[in-house]
């Protein structure tokens, strides 16, 4: 899985840095299909130093979760925003099983 930090406006510090990596490593405890994942920091001064984190997922099957989350503090925009991916997913995952316990008919058709 590769791990993409950009921060807008601004130099991340190591420790934020490894604050995301470490929430990003939540998602793949449900979904082993993760591609990419980003991470998008920004820094708005003029609403009230509000700090946002957007998070885009990308898994296999050319499916792409994203969420944005806005804050005073970038740990709290960072959590959220995994928090509302995470929810998508097993969501998404819900989508894909039968709740008889057996593969549902998209899987059977495509063979995996």
């Amino acid at each position: 899985m590769t791990f993409i930090l950009t921060a807008r406006h601004f130099k991340a510090q190591d420790t934020l840095k490894e604050f995301a990596e470490a929430e990003i490593q939540k998602i793949t405890r449900y979904f082993d299909g993760i591609i990419k994942t980003e991470i998008i920091l920004s820094f708005d001064n003029s609403s009230g130093s509000s700090k946002t984190a957007e998070v885009i997922v990308h898994a296999k099957n050319h499916q792409t979760f994203t969420s944005k989350e806005s804050t005073d503090d970038f740990k709290l925009s960072i959590e959220s925003a995994v928090d509302k991916v995470v929810t998508q997913i097993k969501k998404y995952k819900e989508k894909l099983t039968d709740h008889s316990g057996v593969k549902s008919i998209k899987h059977l058709e495509t063979g995996t």
